[in-house]
């Protein structure tokens, strides 16, 4: 009889919210991270389900910021060390009390590309509202920025777009 009730609170507690997010429409454009001692911004429909940190079994004869290949939730993903890849050198050394705020964020399943990107810590959800300035990508930026933001504090954050970054020719070249 118990059971019955928590389902059915439940059931009341998932219309009630469903409906909320309906009329008041979504809130939060971006996964707020930060990697490689830099701020980024994905976007919340190009980003997938997010994981604690994991080991990786290494793969030989690929690049330094391509960790290897770790099981997540019964599928093998490629793990991806974003500050390193976008500084295009090795990952820094991580210690234990880093290693327990990092994360593997994976791409959304419509990306089509079994991959993780590994960040030093979540920052939660922002939305437009959150920044006070925007600004285009900066000059020779990679083509997967998108605008960069900076929020109240002055803190500047940099959008990426995950589906550019996805289709890289060097992002798709692992190999050594």
């Amino acid at each position: 009889m118990a059971n019955r009730e928590a389902l059915r609170e439940l059931q009341s507690r998932l219309a009630s919210r469903l409906q909320a997010a309906r009329t008041e429409g979504v809130q939060s454009s971006w996964l707020a991270v930060e990697a490689g001692g830099n701020r980024y911004l994905f976007p919340l429909t190009q980003s997938g389900e997010i994981f604690p940190y994991t080991a990786t079994q290494s793969v030989p004869y690929t690049q330094a910021w391509f960790l290897g290949v770790a099981n997540l939730r019964g599928g093998l993903f490629g793990v991806i060390d974003l500050g390193g890849y976008v500084a295009g050198q090795a990952p820094a050394q991580r210690s234990d009390a880093s290693r327990a705020e990092s994360r593997l964020v994976a791409l959304n399943t419509l990306l089509e590309i079994n991959c993780a990107l590994l960040v030093d810590r979540l920052a939660g959800l922002r939305s437009l509202e959150a920044f006070s300035t925007s600004t285009e990508p900066p000059a020779g930026s990679p083509g997967y920025f998108g605008s960069g933001y900076t929020d109240a504090n002055g803190a500047y954050w940099q959008e990426i777009n995950l589906q550019a970054l996805s289709q890289q020719p060097q992002f798709l070249s692992i190999s050594a």
